[in-house]
């Protein structure tokens, strides 16, 4: 570690927690299936029914917010995966024991919570005087590896001169949302990307054409099926069908009840393309040039062959808008916005070949054409790659860049650059040395010898960096960001 600057590991460990679980669909096997459980959910007595779901109740519903409403939602389901002849509605108890048959409990963070970032609260209101309310995201990791987004909110304030951490404790419960039906999609956005998909033919055309320049999904199916051959034509009409509806799918809305706490909401994966996880979620408070203030994240969708970054944007923590990122910069993992534009671009931290890292612009914050190589492994702690470890910090001494550089036995390591202000493609400051490097209690884990992180906040003089130690549990540390940013213009 770097001995010539002071960094404070705050006594603090975010550790995994089992019993934060959310209740799943569960649809075992084939149509037939599913509807041999249904019928032998029928053939029970009626008292048996009452008896089977008084004691799944009495075992559940303290695990659960609406642990009745869960079931009701997975028995929907159940029924329209089936897709056959209607069956006889049953009664509302024997709907709810069959909704049980159909649900399964996913442990969060059975096997870890890392890979941290961190932004101020949208709401600072009743904040004692100096402090301020932070929210933490996190990447929670469970059974089959499968990664989601939580949150955790707490205060920095200052205690003798030194940063102070208090995390709030997170309700019992963890929920996640529906996606919104009704959403809209901008076909200026849809198109293009539909190109480079290799899937705007001639047979989609038709299909457009019938789009307003906003749509719902109901308006694609419905255009879908408009333009439809004839059954028996020789097309390839159903795998472009396909394409056009995984494209938007892809693409969705999400909303939180009112009444969650933002430590009980959890954004689970939800399209196909990240069916295996959503990763490493760089969140950064983004300010418009109109003053506007909006959140955004980019994250790595995974679906088990391969990645793709995405784009997150709130305002509130409550509201998500998700969208593909376009272009043929968009590659491999870690893209970080940049929490303003520069000129007239978006601009992004980045790593497309998995080795270097690069600096992007854009004027559209869904497509990025343009790339320029930024730095690329060059001291011994980084021989093998180097990225970003979240959003860069603007200071009046040019944007701090965190980042991480992997070196022999695959250690993660995390240093920093600094960036011209004005033109970020030149970096004006580097250190030497690591700023942090795992410790002797931070080595071991699910992925030994690393620290990472995918975020820091700067609050005053202090930049508070929350990271993960070996893919297991979460730390924060301070350093003093006048001393490091003297290191990095020495």
């Amino acid at each position: 570690m770097n001995d010539s600057l002071h960094v404070t590991r705050l006594p603090l460990r975010l550790t995994a927690d089992p019993r934060r679980v959310i209740a799943r669909p569960f649809l075992p096997g084939s149509r037939a299936r599913i509807a041999a459980i249904l019928d032998r959910v029928d053939s029970l007595p009626e008292a048996e029914v009452s008896s089977i779901l008084s004691s799944v109740l009495a075992d559940y519903h303290l695990r659960h917010r609406n642990i009745r409403g869960i079931f009701r939602q997975h028995y929907a389901a159940a029924i329209a995966w089936l897709a056959g002849p209607a069956r006889t509605e049953p009664d509302d108890e024997r709907r709810l024991l069959a909704g049980a048959y159909f649900s399964s409990e996913y442990s969060l963070e059975s096997v870890a919570l890392f890979n941290p970032s961190m932004v101020l609260h949208p709401d600072q209101n009743g904040v004692p005087r100096g402090a301020a309310r932070f929210v933490l995201s996190l990447r929670a990791c469970g059974e089959g590896h499968i990664s989601s987004i939580e949150f955790r909110t707490g205060l920095v304030d200052l205690v003798d001169g030194e940063p102070r951490i208090t995390l709030d404790t997170p309700p019992r419960f963890a929920t996640t949302p529906r996606p919104v039906d009704d959403a809209l999609y901008d076909k200026a956005l849809y198109v293009p990307k539909l190109g480079e998909m290799k899937a705007h033919s001639e047979g989609a055309n038709p299909v457009l054409r019938l789009l307003d320049d906003q749509f719902t999904m109901s308006d694609l199916k419905d255009a879908i099926h408009k333009c439809r051959p004839k059954e028996g034509a020789s097309t390839p009409f159903k795998e472009l069908a396909d394409s056009m509806l995984w494209l938007a799918h892809s693409n969705y809305q999400l909303e939180f009840s009112p009444d969650l706490a933002l430590s009980e909401r959890v954004i689970f994966p939800v399209s196909e393309n990240e069916s295996r996880g959503i990763e490493d979620a760089r969140f950064v408070r983004f300010t418009h040039p109109d003053g506007r203030v909006e959140y955004c994240a980019t994250y790595t969708a995974y679906n088990g062959m391969r990645v793709l970054p995405q784009l997150i944007e709130t305002t509130d923590f409550r509201h998500f808008k998700i969208s593909t990122l376009n272009g043929r910069c968009v590659q491999n993992k870690g893209m970080a916005l940049f929490p303003r534009k520069i000129g007239d671009d978006f601009v992004m931290a980045a790593r497309l070949d998995g080795e270097n890292n690069y600096l992007l612009r854009s004027p559209n914050i869904h497509f990025w054409n343009e790339s320029k190589l930024l730095r690329g492994p060059k001291l011994p702690w980084e021989f093998v790659q180097v990225g970003n470890c979240g959003s860069p910090i603007e200071t009046d001494k040019g944007w701090l860049l965190l980042t991480h550089g992997v070196g022999p036995m695959r250690q993660y390591w995390i240093g920093a650059l600094l960036l011209d202000l004005e033109d970020p493609s030149r970096v004006i400051g580097e250190l030497s040395e690591p700023l942090l490097t795992p410790c002797a209690d931070e080595r071991d884990g699910y992925v030994p010898n690393v620290v990472y992180s995918c975020g820091p906040m700067r609050y005053g003089d202090h930049l508070i960096i929350p990271y993960a130690a070996s893919d297991s549990h979460t730390s924060i540390a301070t350093v003093s960001l006048p001393a490091l940013l003297a290191q990095l213009t020495r």
